[in-house]
């Protein structure tokens, strides 16, 4: 049963806040990201928050949440996280029927929540969008590449068919890897690379991140990296290249700008084929032949595509499944997929018409 309310989806991450506004139609009518890093304080939240209301029209919509910031160094416990992240929420948002959404057991009414309910509601925002994509597809691969982790999912009947539902139960699942295109350390990628002519120790050092190697790929969207380079300084492909040549002991001048590109690529490498491997485990729980596409989101998507070409499956873009007017900011629906997943599933829910 539709409401006929518009809807703003949150996924409150920890270090990005992201949001989706849908009308009772299910339409994408505008999407949002602000930086949050949640782990220096609940003012971050508060004010990335009230910086996309400002730019929401003031008018009724209900909102709802979904989050993965509750495990951030901030709180002494997920359920302290959980706990507090929906009482600022329903603070600043100024609704007491605020619907937080739980994971299997649907959305919950903030007020009713209880510390049965916390495991659910803990970072279940991938499964908001896994469901979306099952209800649209019969079966498939879905994978979501963010910016910190990547999802990798396969849904069958049009169900979501997962083996594991906290961190990390996924964590050893291996449906959560914690592998991402913009805030992962390089030292957290490779620990070892070709480079002119030998093989090279890449040392343990927070010297730079993967924005550095998407950036010297060409491949970064500069409107998804919303953090501090690892030295503070600028977001260039020289100071790129800089920062990644002291990974291997190096200054950029020591060698041209193209072999740091080419280290870059490299690198790129392993990360995409950490992936990749973790991909074709899923595909082997499914019945042989079952998982022909590959449905692709997060702001790292470009590698899903290119995973789903070595597979030998068809891509899927999640922007795809979404009736939207055209997009005229920096961030798409399919960056945004658990937000607008989230809000989507609550206008489906009954339950968004009598506040449950």
């Amino acid at each position: 049963m539709r409401t006929k309310t518009d809807v703003i989806g949150w996924d409150i991450g920890g270090a990005h806040l992201k949001a989706a506004w849908l009308n009772s139609a299910g339409e994408v009518v505008a999407v949002y990201q602000e930086p949050c890093h949640l782990w220096q304080g609940l003012d971050k939240l508060e004010k990335a928050l009230t910086d996309i209301l400002l730019q929401i029209p003031k008018q009724t919509v209900q909102h709802v949440i979904t989050m993965s910031g509750e495990l951030v160094d901030l709180f002494s416990s997920r359920a302290e996280g959980v706990t507090e992240i929906i009482a600022l929420s329903q603070r600043v948002l100024g609704q007491q029927t605020l619907l937080v959404y739980a994971g299997r057991q649907g959305f919950i009414a903030g007020l009713n929540i209880s510390a049965q309910d916390i495991d659910n509601i803990a970072s279940a925002n991938w499964l908001a969008s896994a469901s979306y994509v099952a209800s649209q597809l019969n079966q498939g691969l879905f994978i979501d590449i963010g910016s910190t982790t990547t999802d990798i999912l396969i849904f069958q009947n049009q169900h979501a068919d997962v083996l594991g539902y906290t961190d990390f139960q996924r964590l050893g699942s291996g449906e959560l890897v914690y592998t991402g295109i913009v805030r992962t350390a390089v030292m957290a990628v490779s620990q070892s690379v070709r480079f002119a002519g030998k093989e090279v120790g890449v040392m343990s050092e927070y010297f730079a991140s993967m924005a550095d190697i998407y950036r010297l790929t060409k491949e970064l969207n500069e409107q998804h990296d919303q953090n501090e380079t690892a030295d503070g300084q600028a977001k260039t492909e020289l100071a790129s290249a800089r920062r990644l040549a002291r990974m291997i002991g190096c200054d950029a001048e020591d060698f041209p700008l193209a072999q740091w590109q080419q280290l870059a690529y490299s690198i790129r490498e392993q990360q995409l084929c950490r992936i990749l491997t973790a991909c074709e485990t899923q595909i082997l729980r499914a019945k042989p032949g079952n998982i022909k596409q590959l449905i692709g989101a997060g702001v790292g998507r470009f590698l899903a595509k290119e995973i789903a070409k070595r597979l030998g499956l068809a891509y899927v873009d999640f922007d795809s499944l979404f009736q939207a007017p055209e997009q005229t900011s920096a961030m798409q629906i399919a960056d945004c997929a658990p937000a607008v997943a989230v809000a989507y599933l609550a206008i489906e829910d009954a339950c968004i018409s009598n506040i449950c």
